[in-house]
């Protein structure tokens, strides 16, 4: 069953300022049942999450209007906003619990960055693009996030002196997971969800840290903009 689209062109003026957000509102709700719950996205703090954070907010103007399409979307810099599905996919499978504290890599528009806030109790999230992170910090601001720390830096080496996090969360592919974040994972269970494969196609996987040792569990394939850096490409 394909998605129900509403026009997108207002040439008559007929939206007042009033109304545009009750509209993106509406489309966020479909977005929510049509596309992750019927993809068994079964989390309803992650769902909840989903259904709260303005998508709208965090994309250029010229692609707010397919804010809630089932697809990635570009950003500036040849970045991208993953699909809505992939959000939530990524965020159920860190398994977040309250005052739990989280490393985001590749903070993007703060889309993703935002929706980790209503879940953890700190977000700990790193740009390599110093115009991106400035306009994620602005954007992440005026979104009501004030549980949320940015850094402009190399993501595949993380945040040593704020370690260890007890969830990572890797937005971009790496051939590896790295082991400076493998190592700033709580000992006791953090968990890292991370692309691995070729810049091509990679495996999402979920790493967790154990006193007896790491565990990779395959979840899903997928296909994302490379990690660039130290410990990445």
């Amino acid at each position: 069953m394909g998605l129900h689209r509403e026009p997108e062109q207002d040439p008559a003026g007929m939206f007042s300022r009033k109304t545009r957000p009750e509209r993106f509102a509406d489309r966020r709700a479909r977005m929510v049942a049509r596309q992750l719950r019927r993809r068994n996205i079964r989390d309803e703090d992650v769902l909840a999450a989903m259904g709260e954070v303005p998508r709208e907010h965090f994309l250029p103007r010229e692609h707010r209007a397919a804010a809630y399409q089932d697809r990635a979307l570009p950003l500036t810099g040849g970045q991208t906003m993953s699909q809505p599905y992939m959000v939530a996919a990524m965020t159920e499978a860190l398994e977040l619990s309250p005052g739990q504290r989280a490393l985001e890599i590749g903070t993007g528009s703060g889309y993703q960055t935002a929706v980790l806030a209503r879940l953890a109790e700190e977000v700990f999230t790193i740009e390599r693009l110093p115009g991106m992170a400035a306009a994620a910090r602005g954007l992440l601001r005026d979104a009501g996030c004030d549980n949320v720390r940015v850094r402009v830096g190399d993501g595949t080496l993380g945040w040593p002196e704020e370690a260890p996090f007890d969830a990572i969360l890797v937005t971009a592919a790496a051939p590896a997971a790295p082991p400076s974040l493998e190592e700033q994972l709580r000992p006791d269970g953090g968990c890292m969800v991370i692309p691995v494969g070729s810049r091509r196609i990679q495996q999402l996987v979920r790493i967790r840290r154990t006193p007896a040792g790491t565990t990779t569990e395959r979840l899903m394939e997928c296909a994302f903009v490379p990690l660039m850096g130290a410990e990445g490409w």
